[in-house]
This record gives C-alpha cells, sequence and structure tokens, in this order.
C-alpha cells in the first residue's frame, strides 16, 4: 500500500505576504484524494520525533534553543520562519513522518512525506526553511535500528542539500549526493560525497542527460541498502528561486527515472517533497503531485 505522512499541523499560518508557499501542504492531499491517486486510508498522521532521535543528528545545545524558543533574532531570520512552539511541534512531527516512511519503505518499497527534506537544518543550527533534517534524522533511524552500513541520499531539489552534507561529512555509511543550480542559494557550498552543480537555464535534455549518466552509476558503486530522495520542485522554468529551465514534464520524467533505478534494483525508498516556489501554487502541487502518480503507479 502506498503510505503518506500528512498532518494538518504540515500548513502552518504564516505572516501575509510570506515567501515560502504553505498552502501547498493543504492543497496536495487534496488533490490526490480528488482525483483517485491516494484515498484517506493512505494516509497516516505522523508521530513526532523523540528528544533521543533528534540527538542524532542535532546539538543538545541547538534542540534546547529551538524547544525553549529562545534562538537569537538573528538565527530565527536565518531559519525564514517566525520561531513558535507550533512551529517546532510542525517541525518534530515532519521528521517523525520520514521516520516512519522508512519503516512502510521497508514493507512496501516506497513511501512518501508530503513535506520534509528539510536538507538545509545542520548539526546545530537551522536555515533556508529548515531547522531538523529529516533525511538525517531518517538515516539515524535505519542506521540504529537496522545497521545499515550503505545509504544514499538523492538530493534533487535546485539548492545544495547543504546540511545534509554537513551532517554527514565523517559519516561514511551514509553517502551524500546533491544535484543543484551552480549559483544558487546556499552561496557557500558545502562537500556533499559527490555535487554536481548545473547552469543557470538548464533545460530537460541536460538535466536529464547528468542524472541518468550519474544515478545508475553512483547505485552501482555504493549499492545502497536505503535511499532517501528529495524530490524538491524548485528545478522548475517557473520557480522564481530555481533559475533552472526543466519543464513540469521534465520534472516528471527525473521522478519516474529515480522510481524507476529503485524499484530495478529492488531499493528502498523514503521520499520528501522539498522546495517549490513557483508564482502560480497550481504548478507547485501539480509537480509535488507527479510524484505521487508516479510512486503508485510504477510500485502499485
Amino acid at each position: 500500500m502506498l503510505k503518506i505522512a500528512f498532518s494538518p499541523i504540515y500548513a502552518h499560518p504564516l505572516p501575509e505576504k510570506h515567501r515560502f508557499p504553505m498552502l501547498k501542504y493543504e492543497l496536495l492531499p487534496e488533490q490526490l484524494i480528488y482525483e483517485g491517486t491516494a484515498t484517506k486510508e493512505n494516509f497516516f498522521e505522523p508521530v513526532p520525533i523523540s528528544e533521543e532521535k533528534i540527538l542524532r543528528a542535532h546539538t543538545l545545545e541547538y534542540w534546547n534553543k529551538l524547544k525553549t524558543l529562545s534562538l537569537t533574532k538573528k538565527e530565527e531570520r536565518k531559519t525564514g520562519f517566525p520561531l513558535s512552539a507550533k512551529l517546532i511541534e510542525r517541525e518534530i512531527t515532519i521528521a517523525g513522518g520520514t521516520i516512519q516512511n522508512t519503516e512502510f519503505a521497508l514493507k512496501y518499497g516506497v513511501s512518501l512525506n508530503i513535506a520534509g527534506g528539510t536538507h538545509h537544518a545542520f548539526t546545530e543550527h537551522g536555515e533556508g526553511f529548515c531547522l531538523l533534517n529529516d533525511i538525517a534524522l531518517g538515516a539515524y533511524h535505519l542506521i540504529d535500528e537496522y545497521n545499515f552500513d550503505k545509504i544514499l541520499v538523492v538530493d534533487l531539489d535546485v539548492h545544495q542539500g547543504n546540511g545534509t552534507a554537513e551532517i554527514f561529512s565523517t559519516e561514511k555509511r551514509v553517502f551524500t549526493f546533491s544535484m543543484h543550480g551552480e549559483k544558487n542559494y546556499p552561496y557557500k557550498k558545502e562537500n556533499s560525497d559527490l555535487d554536481i552543480e548545473l547552469k543557470d537555464g538548464t533545460d530537460d535534455k541536460a538535466y536529464l542527460k547528468v542524472l541518468k549518466e550519474t544515478l545508475p552509476k553512483l547505485i552501482q558503486e555504493q549499492e545502497p541498502q536505503f535511499i532517501f530522495f528529495q524530490s524538491g520542485v524548485d528545478v522548475l522554468e517557473t520557480d522564481k528561486l530555481g533559475r533552472l529551465g526543466v519543464s513540469l514534464q521534465g520534472c516528471r520524467e527525473r521522478d519516474l527515472f529515480v522510481f524507476r533505478e529503485c524499484k530495478k534494483n529492488n531499493i528502498p525508498v523514503s521520499v520528501s517533497m522539498g522546495g517549490g516556489y513557483s508564482p502560480k501554487i497550481a504548478d507547485i502541487v501539480e509537480a509535488h503531485a507527479n510524484t505521487y502518480r508516479l510512486a503508485h503507479e510504477i510500485y502499485f
């Protein structure tokens, strides 16, 4: 069964004219149910992550600042969100969803989180709309509970997974792969195990060529037991924070290729949605919905 992590808390209220499209977390589940890609039975309410698990990827000092709402104003601005108890509850719920996704992916081959992909969260600080790194926390769950020692992060958001790279910089059990815009945020990049930087305006043909040349080879070399797929749709040419030239169809072909490679190689995959900032919310929702449609089509 296709299992999808979602809680109403994902759609967190923000100040008017805030640039983060929080509305997509309301619209995406509704769209999936409306079109028949998913039913209510496909969705599960995530259990918030425990403090013990949070501290596998984040420092106690940073977590204490979050839970006591004591970030400095500068630290708060860096996250991009106004700090509140409800926001922290949201973040631990999203991370809990990704951890549960790993369990469902082991059972069914794939599982997805309506939110997540918080790859700009570092060991001891948050930035870029990311406070806790759900992918890192999910990977440590698999290391601790299943003794996995070959985990692959496939981060195809337009922005480098800098926090994920930093968290796993000395962790040999997790291989971090990030394919992102060369001149985009973050302007100071971290070192993933494999970084591929794309020129502004990279179109479907060039984008897919690089992916298809890279991912199969990477899977062959690393032989991962599990894959975390960060499927940000800010690669779209319409994205106001993206700078690439990928079409909606190109983004769909990207997801199709990733899923086929995972399925062909019998590698369970947990999917976190990542970013998407097109001016029209319908473009964001449609691109994200394609990811779910393809997961349903290929696995079920």
